[in-house]
């Protein structure tokens, strides 16, 4: 498929596939490209690759982002000291505003809802083993319905006041998990929660769930900086 000389000014492309698209001989000024995996590929800019570029400016933006791909246990649990101080922060600034929507993502408190699944799928599921993981104020992500997920698991929390402590207990649980975890431990394989039939590291099931909370925390931030703006 080619666009020549066509005019996308404006033009939104959410939860679609792109990639190897090329675009040459454009007006790209102003264009926002927002990837959570960036870091595992590529992305040109003028014969360039940026991704290295782009990780280091968002390590010097949210200081303790680095440690996500830690691999040792001590690295770990530094991960998620540092992760759970800046969420603090975070939640901090969210005051009166966790239940703002901007340009039609998720509010604060959905956000923080969601990385309770998240936490739910990649150490209660997939790294313990249980076979209903889910906590019923989960958020879940935009394809999760579509692909077959129960919906009838969940449901709205009674306040946001639930949201912070549901949320807390789910950030202890990884806490723990981490203090007694061994090397020998990162090295097992688990099924990977949504496609069983592929078996990863443990330390991939831990890896998911820092890059989750770091790419969550950066759209926070954003939105909520946009929403104090008005």
């Amino acid at each position: 498929m080619e666009f020549i000389d066509q005019d996308l000014s404006g033009a939104r492309f959410a939860r679609c596939l792109l990639p190897g698209a090329v675009i040459r001989g454009s007006d790209v000024t102003g264009m926002e490209i927002d990837d959570p995996r960036l870091h595992e590929g590529s992305l040109w800019v003028n014969g360039v690759d940026v991704v290295a570029l782009v990780e280091t400016e968002l390590n010097r933006r949210f200081p303790g982002r680095e440690l996500k791909t830690a691999t040792t246990p001590d690295g770990l649990r530094a991960a998620w000291v540092a992760v759970e101080a800046t969420w603090a922060d975070v939640v901090a600034t969210a005051a009166g505003l966790e239940d703002v929507a901007v340009d039609g993502e998720w509010s604060f408190s959905q956000t923080l809802r969601h990385l309770v699944m998240a936490t739910n799928a990649w150490l209660h599921g997939a790294i313990l083993g249980q076979k209903q993981p889910f906590h019923p104020i989960g958020q879940p992500f935009a394809e999760y319905e579509p692909d077959g997920g129960d919906m009838t698991i969940f449901r709205e929390p009674a306040s946001y006041e639930e949201v912070l402590a549901v949320r807390a207990e789910h950030q202890a649980m990884v806490r723990d998990y981490l203090a007694t975890v061994t090397d020998e431990m990162l090295a097992e394989t688990r099924a990977h929660p949504w496609a069983p039939e592929h078996r990863v590291p443990v330390l991939h099931c831990l890896h998911v769930i820092l890059n989750e909370e770091w790419e969550h925390q950066r759209y926070a931030v954003r939105d909520l900086r946009n929403a104090a703006a008005g």
